[in-house]
Protein backbone atom coordinates (compact mmCIF):
# COMPACT_ATOMS: atom_id res chain seq x y z
CA UNK A 1 0.00 0.00 0.00
CA UNK A 2 3.42 2.27 -0.31
CA UNK A 3 2.26 5.20 -1.76
CA UNK A 4 -1.33 4.35 -2.99
CA UNK A 5 -4.00 6.66 -2.38
CA UNK A 6 -6.67 5.22 0.12
CA UNK A 7 -10.44 8.02 1.11
CA UNK A 8 -11.36 6.88 4.63
CA UNK A 9 -14.49 8.39 6.07
CA UNK A 10 -15.76 8.70 9.57
CA UNK A 11 -11.94 8.85 10.50
CA UNK A 12 -12.17 11.01 13.49
CA UNK A 13 -12.33 8.22 15.57
CA UNK A 14 -12.62 4.26 16.53
CA UNK A 15 -12.15 2.23 13.37
CA UNK A 16 -11.60 4.72 11.18
CA UNK A 17 -8.96 6.53 13.01
CA UNK A 18 -7.22 2.91 13.59
CA UNK A 19 -7.51 2.22 9.68
CA UNK A 20 -5.84 5.86 9.52
CA UNK A 21 -2.91 5.26 11.66
CA UNK A 22 -2.69 1.83 9.67
CA UNK A 23 -2.40 3.07 5.86
CA UNK A 24 -0.12 6.22 7.47
CA UNK A 25 2.20 3.44 8.80
CA UNK A 26 2.67 1.85 5.98
CA UNK A 27 3.49 4.73 3.34
CA UNK A 28 -0.05 5.32 2.02
CA UNK A 29 -1.42 8.56 1.27
CA UNK A 30 -4.62 9.09 3.53
CA UNK A 31 -7.44 11.18 3.01
CA UNK A 32 -8.80 11.52 6.31
CA UNK A 33 -12.66 12.78 6.00
CA UNK A 34 -15.62 13.42 9.07
CA UNK A 35 -17.72 16.28 10.28
CA UNK A 36 -15.84 17.33 13.07
CA UNK A 37 -13.10 19.83 12.36
CA UNK A 38 -11.40 19.79 15.65
CA UNK A 39 -10.99 15.81 15.84
CA UNK A 40 -10.04 15.61 11.78
CA UNK A 41 -7.31 17.88 12.72
CA UNK A 42 -6.31 15.84 15.71
CA UNK A 43 -6.23 13.03 13.72
CA UNK A 44 -4.04 14.63 10.88
CA UNK A 45 -1.50 15.89 13.47
CA UNK A 46 -0.76 12.35 14.64
CA UNK A 47 -1.09 10.77 11.15
CA UNK A 48 2.10 13.60 10.33
CA UNK A 49 4.48 11.64 12.38
CA UNK A 50 4.67 8.96 9.95
CA UNK A 51 5.88 11.35 7.63
CA UNK A 52 3.27 10.52 5.05
CA UNK A 53 1.08 12.40 2.92
CA UNK A 54 -2.39 13.37 4.54
CA UNK A 55 -5.42 15.41 3.32
CA UNK A 56 -8.41 16.05 5.66
CA UNK A 57 -11.48 17.10 4.74
CA UNK A 58 -14.55 18.27 6.72
CA UNK A 59 -17.35 16.24 5.21
CA UNK A 60 -21.40 15.34 5.80
CA UNK A 61 -21.00 12.10 3.62
CA UNK A 62 -25.03 12.12 4.03
CA UNK A 63 -24.67 15.68 2.22
CA UNK A 64 -24.29 14.60 -2.08
CA UNK A 65 -22.29 17.91 -2.58
CA UNK A 66 -20.08 17.24 0.38
CA UNK A 67 -19.15 13.86 -0.67
CA UNK A 68 -18.41 14.51 -4.21
CA UNK A 69 -16.19 17.28 -2.84
CA UNK A 70 -14.66 14.80 -0.69
CA UNK A 71 -13.63 12.82 -3.91
CA UNK A 72 -12.80 15.91 -5.81
CA UNK A 73 -9.96 17.45 -3.49
CA UNK A 74 -8.66 14.12 -3.36
CA UNK A 75 -8.54 13.95 -6.77
CA UNK A 76 -7.11 17.37 -7.47
CA UNK A 77 -4.41 17.04 -4.48
CA UNK A 78 -3.56 12.85 -5.88
CA UNK A 79 -4.66 12.50 -9.08
CA UNK A 80 -5.87 9.26 -7.94
CA UNK A 81 -7.79 7.33 -5.70
CA UNK A 82 -6.87 3.46 -5.13
CA UNK A 83 -8.66 2.53 -1.99
CA UNK A 84 -12.26 3.79 -0.99
CA UNK A 85 -13.14 2.69 2.71
CA UNK A 86 -17.05 3.58 3.30
CA UNK A 87 -16.69 3.64 7.29
CA UNK A 88 -18.87 6.42 8.29
CA UNK A 89 -21.78 5.23 10.46
CA UNK A 90 -24.04 6.13 13.07
CA UNK A 91 -26.49 3.59 15.22
CA UNK A 92 -29.64 3.28 17.35
CA UNK A 93 -31.16 1.47 19.60
CA UNK A 94 -35.03 1.70 19.86
CA UNK A 95 -37.84 -0.80 19.03
CA UNK A 96 -39.46 0.54 15.77
CA UNK A 97 -43.07 0.78 16.81
CA UNK A 98 -41.49 3.52 19.66
CA UNK A 99 -39.58 4.92 17.00
CA UNK A 100 -39.05 8.24 15.49
CA UNK A 101 -38.61 8.04 11.47
CA UNK A 102 -36.63 10.71 11.35
CA UNK A 103 -34.11 8.30 13.09
CA UNK A 104 -34.11 5.85 10.06
CA UNK A 105 -33.82 8.07 8.15
CA UNK A 106 -30.95 9.80 9.44
CA UNK A 107 -29.30 6.12 9.68
CA UNK A 108 -30.42 5.07 6.09
CA UNK A 109 -29.13 8.65 5.03
CA UNK A 110 -25.53 8.28 6.48
CA UNK A 111 -24.53 4.70 6.45
CA UNK A 112 -26.28 3.55 2.96
CA UNK A 113 -26.53 6.94 1.34
CA UNK A 114 -23.29 8.00 2.45
CA UNK A 115 -21.43 4.96 0.99
CA UNK A 116 -23.70 5.32 -2.48
CA UNK A 117 -22.58 9.33 -2.96
CA UNK A 118 -18.78 8.91 -2.23
CA UNK A 119 -18.64 5.71 -4.40
CA UNK A 120 -20.78 7.04 -6.84
CA UNK A 121 -18.26 9.93 -7.47
CA UNK A 122 -15.33 7.63 -6.46
CA UNK A 123 -15.76 4.37 -8.82
CA UNK A 124 -14.59 6.02 -12.03
CA UNK A 125 -11.26 6.44 -10.48
CA UNK A 126 -11.47 3.05 -8.66
CA UNK A 127 -11.90 1.66 -12.17
CA UNK A 128 -8.60 3.41 -13.65
CA UNK A 129 -6.52 2.05 -10.68
CA UNK A 130 -8.03 -1.39 -10.27
CA UNK A 131 -8.39 -0.73 -6.48
CA UNK A 132 -10.67 -0.57 -3.71
CA UNK A 133 -14.23 -0.95 -2.62
CA UNK A 134 -14.89 -0.96 0.69
CA UNK A 135 -17.77 -0.93 2.94
CA UNK A 136 -17.15 -1.39 6.93
CA UNK A 137 -20.85 -3.40 7.56
CA UNK A 138 -21.77 -5.14 10.51
CA UNK A 139 -23.73 -8.85 11.45
CA UNK A 140 -26.75 -6.62 11.78
CA UNK A 141 -26.15 -6.90 7.26
CA UNK A 142 -26.38 -10.21 7.31
CA UNK A 143 -28.94 -10.75 10.46
CA UNK A 144 -31.73 -8.27 11.84
CA UNK A 145 -31.04 -7.23 15.09
CA UNK A 146 -34.10 -6.25 17.36
CA UNK A 147 -34.20 -2.94 18.48
CA UNK A 148 -32.07 -1.76 15.86
CA UNK A 149 -33.93 -1.80 12.67
CA UNK A 150 -32.49 1.16 11.43
CA UNK A 151 -28.92 0.42 11.58
CA UNK A 152 -30.12 -3.10 10.08
CA UNK A 153 -31.72 -2.05 7.62
CA UNK A 154 -29.23 0.68 6.53
CA UNK A 155 -26.33 -1.99 6.72
CA UNK A 156 -28.50 -4.85 4.51
CA UNK A 157 -28.81 -2.09 1.83
CA UNK A 158 -25.08 -1.53 1.89
CA UNK A 159 -24.16 -5.03 1.58
CA UNK A 160 -26.65 -5.34 -1.74
CA UNK A 161 -25.72 -2.17 -3.10
CA UNK A 162 -22.09 -3.32 -2.59
CA UNK A 163 -22.38 -6.84 -4.02
CA UNK A 164 -24.45 -5.61 -7.47
CA UNK A 165 -20.83 -3.50 -7.63
CA UNK A 166 -18.70 -6.21 -7.71
CA UNK A 167 -20.57 -8.10 -9.88
CA UNK A 168 -21.20 -5.93 -12.59
CA UNK A 169 -17.72 -4.90 -12.86
CA UNK A 170 -16.39 -8.91 -12.35
CA UNK A 171 -14.52 -8.20 -15.66
CA UNK A 172 -12.78 -4.83 -14.74
CA UNK A 173 -10.72 -5.91 -12.04
CA UNK A 174 -12.91 -3.69 -9.21
CA UNK A 175 -12.24 -5.04 -5.68
CA UNK A 176 -14.59 -5.22 -3.53
CA UNK A 177 -14.47 -5.77 0.44
CA UNK A 178 -17.62 -6.10 3.01
CA UNK A 179 -15.95 -6.31 6.20
CA UNK A 180 -18.36 -7.17 9.01
CA UNK A 181 -16.45 -6.15 12.25
CA UNK A 182 -18.41 -7.23 15.24
CA UNK A 183 -18.72 -5.73 18.63
CA UNK A 184 -15.64 -3.35 18.55
CA UNK A 185 -14.67 -0.96 21.44
CA UNK A 186 -15.70 2.11 19.97
CA UNK A 187 -18.12 5.04 20.82
CA UNK A 188 -20.79 4.12 18.85
CA UNK A 189 -22.68 2.61 21.33
CA UNK A 190 -22.58 5.85 23.53
CA UNK A 191 -23.69 8.01 19.67
CA UNK A 192 -26.24 5.60 18.79
CA UNK A 193 -29.54 7.05 18.76
CA UNK A 194 -32.74 6.99 20.83
CA UNK A 195 -36.27 6.60 19.96
CA UNK A 196 -36.15 10.43 19.85
CA UNK A 197 -32.60 11.01 17.99
CA UNK A 198 -31.00 11.60 20.88
CA UNK A 199 -27.29 10.59 21.53
CA UNK A 200 -27.55 7.35 24.24
CA UNK A 201 -24.44 8.60 25.87
CA UNK A 202 -23.53 5.20 27.34
CA UNK A 203 -23.05 1.76 26.08
CA UNK A 204 -24.99 -1.23 26.95
CA UNK A 205 -22.21 -3.53 26.77
CA UNK A 206 -18.67 -4.30 28.25
CA UNK A 207 -16.58 -2.25 25.94
CA UNK A 208 -13.10 -3.32 27.99
CA UNK A 209 -14.19 -7.02 26.79
CA UNK A 210 -14.06 -6.30 23.20
CA UNK A 211 -11.77 -6.89 20.09
CA UNK A 212 -9.95 -3.01 19.58
CA UNK A 213 -10.06 -0.79 16.99
CA UNK A 214 -6.60 -0.96 16.14
CA UNK A 215 -6.97 -4.66 15.85
CA UNK A 216 -10.17 -4.18 13.76
CA UNK A 217 -8.18 -2.00 11.72
CA UNK A 218 -5.12 -4.31 11.18
CA UNK A 219 -7.09 -7.02 10.25
CA UNK A 220 -8.82 -5.03 7.38
CA UNK A 221 -5.83 -3.49 6.13
CA UNK A 222 -4.70 -7.49 5.58
CA UNK A 223 -8.07 -7.82 3.82
CA UNK A 224 -7.60 -4.79 1.44
CA UNK A 225 -3.95 -6.01 0.69
CA UNK A 226 -5.25 -9.72 0.23
CA UNK A 227 -8.24 -8.51 -2.24
CA UNK A 228 -10.65 -10.75 -0.16
CA UNK A 229 -14.31 -10.45 -0.57
CA UNK A 230 -15.64 -10.94 2.70
CA UNK A 231 -14.61 -10.47 6.68
CA UNK A 232 -16.18 -11.55 9.24
CA UNK A 233 -14.08 -10.64 12.52
CA UNK A 234 -15.72 -12.05 15.47
CA UNK A 235 -16.42 -15.71 16.53
CA UNK A 236 -20.44 -14.96 17.44
CA UNK A 237 -20.73 -13.70 13.56
CA UNK A 238 -19.30 -16.01 12.03
CA UNK A 239 -21.28 -18.80 14.08
CA UNK A 240 -24.61 -16.48 13.87
CA UNK A 241 -24.27 -16.65 9.75
CA UNK A 242 -23.46 -20.38 10.25
CA UNK A 243 -26.97 -21.05 12.12
CA UNK A 244 -28.78 -18.54 10.45
CA UNK A 245 -28.69 -20.69 7.28
CA UNK A 246 -29.55 -23.77 8.51
CA UNK A 247 -31.51 -23.06 11.19
CA UNK A 248 -33.22 -19.94 11.14
CA UNK A 249 -36.15 -19.75 13.75
CA UNK A 250 -33.98 -20.97 15.70
CA UNK A 251 -31.52 -18.39 15.57
CA UNK A 252 -34.21 -15.64 15.61
CA UNK A 253 -34.45 -16.54 19.07
CA UNK A 254 -30.95 -17.07 20.16
CA UNK A 255 -30.55 -13.50 18.57
CA UNK A 256 -33.58 -12.50 20.25
CA UNK A 257 -32.28 -13.55 23.87
CA UNK A 258 -29.12 -12.37 23.26
CA UNK A 259 -29.82 -9.25 22.84
CA UNK A 260 -32.86 -8.81 25.52
CA UNK A 261 -29.82 -9.08 28.00
CA UNK A 262 -28.08 -5.58 27.15
CA UNK A 263 -28.54 -3.45 30.03
CA UNK A 264 -31.49 -1.11 29.62
CA UNK A 265 -32.62 -3.14 26.34
CA UNK A 266 -35.78 -1.78 24.67
CA UNK A 267 -36.35 -5.31 24.26
CA UNK A 268 -39.09 -6.73 26.89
Amino acid sequence: MKDKVVIITGSSGGIGESLAEVFASKGSKVVIAARSPEKLEEVKKKLQSYKGDVLSVVCDVSKENESKNLIDQTVRKFGTIDVLINNAGVSMRALFNELDLDVLRTLMNINFWGTVYCTKYAIPYLLKSKGSLVGISSIAGKKGLPGRTGYSASKFAMEGFLETLRIENLKKDLHVLVACPGFTATDIRKHALSEKGEQQNESPREEGKMMTSQEVAGRIYNAIVNRKRDLILSRNGKLTILLNKFFPGWTDKLVYDHMAKEKGSPIK
